[in-house]
């Protein structure tokens, strides 16, 4: 109940930061009490509508007010659900909450659906740490998701791309957040060559494994055990059962084959027609199987036969047994980080008490250097009042040589006394200096030490320095290709004035030809006239031609010539005449 528990929250937590628009971690009551309702009723969990809304008031009291939301989400809601509720239904109401708020504006190779998809499997797939992310640098996760798309497309894994992106993520991100992974896989990166089609199949693929169980589905023809006919069904295998339905809309459920560890699967000779034939064994009952072709019938048996012998030895199918592999992988690094931590934390306790005793010794060593200053100067100050006691007794001394003997040599006995204690001083001195030089080079150590924190500072400084002058020429890249695109803006503004001057020119050179053209039908309409004035003009001539000739033999007179004979007018001037009439009517 614990696992459920967790799952739903991260659902329930995306749907709860979708409200809080400001981001400040609280949502108003009245948005709380719709989504408590929501809840309620997707979960399917009994709840009193007039309790309801006695919980959120708008006051100080009840137990949203009290407690706050999360404790309440926990008592009245989570501690009673059942495994009794579409858990499809109950995503689908928390992504339609959060998606316009989070999912990008740019197009994507993906539908929302397949983008829905996407959103459960990560919630699936992330560690029960918030905010929900997945970190690119460890890999699991990611890597498993990419992987177990790119062999249901039925591509090959490109390990080198995938480590060139995990070495490029921006390492300022403590992770990847569920959009930004619909991002990834929307924006076809790991998916090149790849059409829309083919992407949705694979998610949905991925989506049946990992959130709904499905280890295989597909079409294959059953035999009754009644009337002993065949018929086609769509089948889905799951952990522990295989249920079979008319279609693939999962409507219409005709039966279930129940597994476990006493069931088996065998592979049958054709026979009556059928072939790829196959046989499920239960305890009570037995199943008769034809897949579509040998591969199918050779998935089909593998995938069986693998289901039955995880459910033998009481393994979890293999996508949650390598999610729980994952998530007591990321315990164990978490465990190690925090053992490194405290391991750390008690170097530096050592170290800081190590300093103290240093310390401690440096004063002790100063303090017996103090003593033995003192004790020198009492040394010196005793020795010059002995030479001054000598020098005022050395007269004395040869009255009474033989009492100064005997105090020469008490004083000598005590002068003996007295050396042996400077030499145990100055051994103790020694010892000082020793002490010294070990705190002289354990301070050269610690500036060793400084001075390598020093460099390595530097040297981040030096690679933060480089990666703002990659941003700078980058940035300045961009203004460069700014600054030609506003050239070629130009350039395009001068070729469109051009254009329409050579299109001014083209039509007013159009309006000068169609001038000229209408000028030419009217010389040609003209010119036609003449012509057929010309023609009536020759028709007339000839006419009076005639009449001429008919006129002619009347004339007795050879001598007599009239205007009308047949001598008027030569032929040369006849055509002379008609040329200059036709010129006449031209130039008109």
């Amino acid at each position: 109940m614990g696992g459920l528990k967790d799952e739903l929250l991260k659902a329930i937590w995306h749907a709860f930061t979708a409200l809080d628009l400001d981001r400040s971690g609280k949502v108003s009551k009245s948005q709380l009490k719709v989504l408590s309702h929501n809840l309620c009723t997707v979960l399917k969990v009994p709840h009193d509508p007039v309790a309801l809304e006695e919980h959120f008031r708008d006051d100080d009291e009840g137990p949203v007010s009290n407690q706050g939301y999360m404790p309440y989400l926990n008592k009245f809601i989570l501690e009673k659900v059942q495994d009794n509720f579409d858990k499809i239904e109950f995503n689908r109401m928390c992504w339609t909450l959060c998606v316009k708020k989070n999912l990008t504006k740019n197009p994507l190779l993906i539908t929302e659906d397949d983008a829905f998809k996407v959103w459960v499997i990560f919630n699936f797939l992330s560690e029960d740490k918030y905010p929900l992310i997945i970190v690119p640098e460890e890999g699991f996760s990611i890597e498993y998701l990419l992987k177990k798309l790119t062999e249901a497309m039925g591509g090959g894994w490109q390990q080198e791309q995938f480590e060139h992106y995990r070495i490029n993520f921006d390492d300022s991100k403590d992770g990847l957040s569920a959009w930004e992974l619909i991002e990834l896989i929307g924006n076809g990166q790991f998916s090149k060559g790849m059409d829309r089609q083919t992407v949705s199949m694979a998610i949905n693929e991925v989506f049946n494994e990992l959130i709904l169980d499905v280890l295989k589905q597909g079409y294959m023809m059953k035999k009754g055990h009644k009337r002993k006919n065949w018929t086609e069904r769509w089948f889905v295998l799951k952990p522990n059962i295989i249920s079979y339905y008319v279609s693939e809309d999962l409507k219409d459920k005709k039966g279930d084959i129940l597994l476990d560890e006493s069931c088996c699967v065998e592979s049958l000779p054709d026979k009556d027609g059928k072939k790829c034939l196959f046989l499920i064994k239960c305890f009570d009952k037995t199943f008769e199987i034809s897949a579509s072709d040998k591969k199918k019938k050779q998935e089909w048996i593998q995938a069986i036969h693998s289901t039955i012998h995880l459910l033998k030895l009481g393994s979890p199918p293999p996508h949650k047994e390598a999610r729980q592999r994952r998530k007591e992988l990321r315990r164990k690094l978490l465990a190690e980080q925090e053992e490194l931590e405290r391991q750390m934390k008690e170097l530096q306790a050592a170290n800081e008490n190590k300093q103290q005793e240093l310390e401690s010794v440096r004063k002790k060593l100063e303090e017996a250097a103090s003593r033995a200053a003192d004790e020198e100067k009492k040394r010196l100050q005793t020795q010059v009042e002995l030479q001054t006691r000598f020098s005022t007794e050395l007269e004395r001394e040869k009255l009474i040589r033989q009492q100064m003997e005997e105090q020469v040599a008490q004083k000598s006995s005590e002068l003996e006394q007295y050396l042996q204690r400077v030499r145990e001083l100055e051994a103790m001195y020694l010892k000082l200096q020793e002490a010294l030089e070990d705190e002289r080079q354990a301070r050269q150590d610690e500036e060793t030490v400084r001075k390598l924190q020093a460099r390595l500072l530097e040297e981040e400084s030096s690679k933060r320095a480089e990666l703002e002058k990659w941003h700078l020429a980058q940035q300045q890249a961009i203004q460069t290709t700014e600054a030609e695109k506003a050239e070629l803006e130009q350039q395009r503004v001068m070729k469109e004035q051009a254009l329409q001057e050579a299109m001014a020119q083209l039509e007013q050179l159009e309006l000068e030809r169609k001038q000229a053209l209408e000028q030419y039908e009217g010389v040609k309409k003209k010119l036609e006239m003449a012509t057929n004035m010309t023609k009536s003009w020759k028709d007339k001539v000839a006419h009076h031609e005639g009449l001429i000739r008919l006129i002619e033999p009347g004339s007795k007179n050879p001598h007599l010539i009239t205007n009308w004979g047949p001598a008027a007018f030569t032929q040369a001037e006849l055509e002379e005449r008609e040329k200059s009439w036709k010129e006449k009517k031209t130039t008109e």
